[in-house]
């Protein structure tokens, strides 16, 4: 029987030791334990091995056998939901290497469960783990819309595209329910307010109609992120994203409809899906997508344990293969977090990649670039403008 047992922050780090861990893991290549590991078949359909106490939190919870042997087995790990009421919902950002200054979050951790997800250190602010909590336990801002018109109406806003996608996923599953992402786009829609959007969930197709709308009057693009093509390897990568080929699909219904809709191949992972690149592109190009990108592995922080212990968990024969080239590529680091390098990373193995994405894009005709109109935005509630004169 499990129970759990506190100690100084500091356990979190990882340790090198051959001792089992509760859940009867290997350790890794590297002597990488999980030391706060949980069940495979408690956490059957998550991408996350463990769940580490937030790098914020003065103690460390972990998972160990209290010596009873009961036999007792702990319930699956299920999606909870938290309501999130922030003051504001466009995120400002100043960062020179990409592409937006202003963005929407309408969800704060992401059901999809991609073990690598760079945005996974963001829950240790709420004194969660980046693991296991930021694919379970999740926080809706079901005032994000209301929000948005405010801050559209409020004097002196200057249009601009806003990004939507860039940190979780905007489609991803309990958007179903809660339709937090719809509702935005109505209001970005009123206002004529250019939008772009990014996404591995072919549940954005469910809002062709209003982002043909949008599209009409050139101020939307939608990229969906596709990082195989072999369902399996997705599976294991993405465990509650859309399957390949229906992203595929949600793909073409866009280009049918008028949508300008680009390729992601985000992340690349040297070793595991990089073979792919070429293949993904061109059943892009098929179903109608008119550009492409792509973003080199990141693992800032937690991120870079998490991704170990899966990559361990899931090609145990490719551990030192895949690690040593994204070191070649990162200064024999896991990670560097530079300005213009962070995203596609340095060295040969990183030119490589540049030039097998900008051949396959010549020649397939993936290199379409977009401008958005920001002339005709008029403010979804005017009238706020005047009242705040006063």
């Amino acid at each position: 029987m499990a129970s759990l047992r506190s100690t100084p922050s500091a356990a979190v780090k990882p340790t090198r030791t051959d001792a089992q861990p509760e859940t009867g893991a290997a350790p890794g290549p590297e002597g990488l334990t999980d030391t706060v590991g949980i069940a495979p078949a408690r956490r059957r359909g998550r991408g996350a091995a463990s769940n580490a106490s937030g790098r914020f939190e003065r103690e460390a919870r972990e998972l160990v056998d209290d010596g009873w042997e009961t036999g007792d087995e702990l319930p699956p790990l299920k999606t909870e939901v938290q309501i999130e009421k922030p003051k504001k919902i466009i995120t400002r950002n100043t960062s020179p290497d990409i592409p937006f200054d202003r963005s929407i979050n309408p969800y704060r951790g992401c059901e999809h469960g991609c073990a690598y997800c760079f945005a996974r250190p963001t829950h240790a602010y709420m004194g969660l783990s980046p693991g296991l909590d930021f694919e379970t336990k999740l926080f809706i801002k079901p005032n994000a819309a209301v929000l948005l018109e405010r801050e559209l109406s409020e004097a002196g806003y200057e249009p601009k595209p806003i990004a939507i996608g860039t940190n979780t996923d905007p489609y991803q599953p309990i958007e179903r329910r809660y339709k937090l992402m719809r509702e935005i786009l109505e209001v970005l829609d009123r206002a004529s307010h250019p939008v772009t959007i990014t996404t591995k969930s072919a549940l954005v197709a469910r809002d062709v109609d209003i982002l043909a709308r949008l599209a009409s009057r050139g101020l939307t693009k939608v990229a969906i992120s596709i990082t195989s093509l072999d369902a399996k390897i997705a599976r294991a990568m993405e465990p509650r994203a859309s399957a390949p080929a229906k992203r595929l699909e949600a793909l073409k219904l866009l280009a049918a409809a008028g949508v300008p809709v680009g390729v992601m191949i985000a992340p690349v992972v040297p070793a595991i899906n990089d073979a792919e690149i070429e293949r993904i592109l061109e059943a892009a190009a098929e179903a109608g997508a008119t550009s492409a990108n792509y973003i080199l592995l990141r693992l800032p922080l937690e991120v870079s344990q998490l991704f170990k212990e899966w990559l361990t968990e899931h090609f145990p024969d490719r551990y030192r293969h895949v690690m040593s080239i994204l070191r070649s590529m990162r200064d024999g680091k896991d990670y560097d977090s530079e300005w213009g390098v962070r995203m596609k990373g340095t060295g040969p193995y990183a030119e490589q990649l540049r030039q097998r994405v900008a051949l396959a894009t010549r020649r397939l005709g993936l290199n379409r670039r977009i401008h958005l109109e920001t002339g005709l935005f008029v403010p979804p509630r005017p009238g706020l403008r005047q009242l705040s004169l006063f």
